[in-house]
């Protein structure tokens, strides 16, 4: 009997042992802040956490693109997680203005911290685990106050990748204790640092444009329970302090007075505790609430209260000695982060009820009155392909849209800036601003944002229409589309058992797809420089063609594989009887020229953008699914026409030697494409005929008017933020098919080129380019006119001038076409 009851007595110990919540500390084997955590231990940790406490409920929401996991926490108390998805379904349906959705016994507010979205600002992700820990005990009143009225939701890391990368990078260069001086190595970080995801891109500048496999996940657990408050989780330079809202200037119009008026309440709070501390902070200054891709800005869009907190201490390792002679700890800094966590907690906990019926009013309000002067957006279907990619981007941001009808209406034209008559034809767009999610379309289509100051921090003005390339209009009325799908057009295709030739279409960035594949096969292909007509069908210039005889030669059943990839990649091959044409030039004229298949390198490493790198690397890899080989500034010098065919250089400071040593490698045939600075790197050099375009030095009269107490502002005159700039196009150039008669592009510099002598001028900037953003009256004269995408020849080479970011952060797809031109088509 004696040993029964001590055999119960030690189950129930152990019992105790085993479900008891571990802490950092205890879980680790060190105290919080004296190492940084390596991913897979802190994913182990809320594993841990949520396995010993019922009021944590786990979701893992995908995987990045090296295979670590992406996992959010949920955390409430018992009667909140006892109705957990009765109360995320009616908060969906608020967003949604569903009135047919149920409501909790309570509805609690929902916060939703996210931490270390750039890899370096490594300390939020420390910080989430004690967040963690701290609400999953629970042990004081207060926080078991605030999670009767709160559902916290935590994500621990938005990059994995990049926070591994800084990580596993400043463990393997510390030692055995931390060195607070700021040049110890442990405080820099090799090419291209912790910041960006895999693909060297910047999340917190994706939530819109979702082009990353991390964000396209997040997005949709996003989606699924759409907070009330979103805090996103930074840090900056650590010779700083801390930052937290109210924002900075400008804030977008469309941003209502409450969401305004909360982030006061929410910053008077952080204040209060940081005032107990003496800790410094600032508010107000710097991180504005314009660009609609922030960790901020997007929740706002879409009905939350979204902040962005900045600590300082990107690189500061586990401890460094500031500017003001102080040393900055991780500990300090975790101290610094937990504590606006846990305040915006109890000041969401505070005004639960309010936060929840302005939640619900916002979203009443965008259906019955749509902000802006514009209620419908008509985005006309001349190029089928980049409207369907249009339309997935809405469907991803929860936008409606349908497609048109037959009639004829009058609007602001985006290409004229001018209001016109126009006609709605059936497989153009419509996004009518009646719906719920009408501030989020609102922003994403308005032809020209308000920006109430210029000292912003980031670019200011994205207008979907210009970043697709597709003419569009903004109405004043609210007009229906009559459609939901796009209806295809089909074209009968002539049965001839025989044909001399095929012709594909070259019209997006898909038909490279095909062309990879027909080369993967060793097929030939040849480009028409002219257009022809034939058969009564008339063929642009551009147009592609796969003669029979010269690939019977390599594949024998050449008919059963142009069928197979045609039906594989959801494309038409048009057979053409014979080689004679009714307009144009004969199938045996020098104008139908064989397309070389690319073998293609990117330079990469210390002088180059890690940025542009991955621009480039990500759209030949993820969306065009071609091999590249990645080298290093060193290697280009040396390169094997035979191996490599074409070397991309995207933006960055190449030593100026590099040109010269590529002109044999040109000369032999190679083709270099030189992305926005590398351009820098070869003017005066030969064989490279670019030259920058001067401007008349500043008059001897014009005096600095500035005030000291302006210091801090940008010269306006001067600023180019981000403006979309209107460029005019040679459509007859291979490097222009497909873009129409002028190409849009957003200009962060003020960078312009003379014409090319000796080559051909693409697109150029006329009189009156200027669209839409920021963009100073001295930056306006400075690009009145010039080059920005030339071609020029150097024996058996070719030189591609692409004076812009193309592939800007993979959202500007018409940039991409332009870029698949220049891979493909440019000989």
């Amino acid at each position: 009997m004696k040993r029964s009851l001590l055999c119960f007595v030690l189950l129930s110990v152990s019992f105790k042992l085993f479900a008891q919540t571990p802490s950092p500390d205890e879980f680790l084997g060190y105290p919080l802040g004296s190492h940084f955590t390596p991913h897979q231990k802190v994913v182990d940790y809320f594993k841990k956490v949520a396995a010993t406490n019922k009021n944590i409920q786990l979701q893992t929401y995908g995987k990045t693109y090296e295979g670590r996991e992406l996992l959010l926490a949920v955390v409430s108390d018992a009667s909140n997680m006892a109705q957990l998805e009765q109360i995320r379904k009616y908060n969906v349906g608020l967003s949604n203005v569903d009135k047919s959705a149920s409501k909790a016994a309570k509805q609690p507010a929902i916060v939703w911290l996210s931490y270390n979205v750039h890899g370096n600002e490594a300390n939020s992700t420390e910080t989430a685990m004690r967040v963690l820990y701290t609400l999953s005990e629970a042990k004081d009143s207060n926080t078991r106050e605030w999670l009767k009225n709160t559902i916290v939701i935590i994500d621990p890391c938005l990059n994995p990748d990049g926070r591994e990368r800084y990580v596993s990078n400043f463990n393997m260069v510390s030692g055995k204790v931390p060195n607070p001086d700021p040049t110890a190595r442990e405080h820099s970080e090799p090419w291209p640092g912790g910041r960006p995801n895999h693909y060297y891109y910047d999340l917190n500048r994706d939530w819109a444009w979702q082009t990353q496999v991390e964000t396209q996940q997040r997005l949709v657990a996003y989606h699924q329970w759409m907070p009330q408050v979103h805090v996103d989780f930074h840090e900056q330079s650590y010779n700083e302090p801390y930052y937290f809202a109210p924002a900075a200037e400008p804030v977008h119009q469309d941003i209502t007075p409450w969401q305004r008026e909360f982030q006061v309440v929410v910053g008077k709070n952080n204040a209060k505790y940081f005032d107990e501390n003496g800790w410094q902070y600032f508010t107000k200054e710097r991180f504005d609430l314009l660009y609609p891709s922030y960790g901020d800005t997007y929740p706002l869009y879409n009905g939350a209260v979204g902040m962005t907190y900045e600590q300082g201490g990107i690189r500061a390792g586990l401890a460094v000695v500031t500017a003001d002679g102080d040393t900055l700890t991780l500990k300090d800094r975790i101290d610094h982060h937990f504590t606006t966590s846990m305040s915006t907690i109890e000041t969401v906990s505070a005004n639960a009820e309010k936060l929840v019926s302005e939640f619900k009013k916002y979203f009443e309000q965008s259906l019955s009155n749509p902000p802006g002067i514009y209620k419908t957006y008509i985005v006309k279907a001349q190029n089928i392909q980049r409207l369907r990619k249009m339309a997935d981007l809405l469907k991803r941001n929860h936008i409606a849209f349908a497609f048109g009808g037959d009639r004829t209406l009058n609007g602001y034209n985006y290409e004229t800036q001018k209001v016109e008559n126009f006609k709605v034809e059936r497989n153009d767009l419509i996004v009518n601003l009646q719906q719920s999610h009408s501030v989020m379309a609102n922003v994403l289509f308005e032809p020209q944002t308000v920006v109430t100051d210029s000292n912003t921090y980031d670019i200011t003005a994205w207008a979907l229409p210009y970043a697709y390339g597709l003419n569009a209009y903004a109405v004043k009325e609210f007009i229906t589309g009559s459609n939901n799908f796009i209806e295809e057009k089909k074209e009968s295709i002539p049965n001839i058992s025989k044909p001399y030739a095929w012709v594909i279409p070259w019209n997006t960035i898909d038909d490279a797809q095909t062309v990879v594949s027909l080369q993967k096969q060793k097929v030939k292909i040849r480009i028409a420089d002219e257009a022809f007509t034939i058969g009564g069908k008339a063929y642009r210039a551009g147009s592609l063609l796969v003669y029979r005889t010269e690939n019977e030669k390599i594949n024998k059943d050449l008919s059963k594989l142009l069928t197979d990839i045609a039906k594989d990649h959801n494309v038409a091959f048009y057979p053409i009887a014979s080689g004679y044409v009714e307009k144009g030039k004969d199938f045996g004229s020098s104008v139908y020229r064989l397309l070389s298949a690319p073998k293609i390198a990117v330079v990469s490493g210390q002088e180059v953008s890690s940025q542009g790198v991955g621009e480039v690397w990500h759209f030949l890899e993820q969306e065009l699914n071609y091999p590249i080989t990645m080298i290093s500034v060193q290697s280009a010098a040396y390169l094997d026409i035979n191996k490599i065919n074409v070397l991309i250089l995207p933006d960055g400071s190449y030593n100026e030697k590099l040109g010269e040593q590529l002109s044999g490698w040109i000369s032999a045939g190679g083709k270099v494409i030189l992305m926005e600075d590398a351009i820098g790197a070869v003017i005066g050099k030969r064989p490279f005929d670019i030259k920058k375009k001067e401007y008349p030095k500043k008059d001897e009269k014009e005096t600095n008017e500035r005030r000291y107490s302006e210091k801090d502002k940008d010269d306006l005159q001067n600023s180019i933020p981000g403006a979309i700039y209107k460029v005019s196009i040679d459509q007859s150039h291979p490097l222009a098919l497909g873009l129409g008669k002028y190409y849009y592009t957003l200009k962060t510099d003020e960078k312009i080129y003379e014409p090319l002598e000796n080559g051909w001028n693409v697109g150029v900037l006329k009189a009156n380019s200027y669209m839409a953003g920021v963009a100073g009256d001295k930056v306006k004269k400075k690009l009145a006119a010039g080059l920005l995408y030339g071609v020029q020849q150097s024996g058996r080479g070719t030189i591609v001038y692409l004076g812009t970011d193309v592939l800007f952060r993979s959202f500007w797809e018409n940039g991409k076409q332009l870029f698949t031109n220049a891979l493909f088509l440019v000989n």
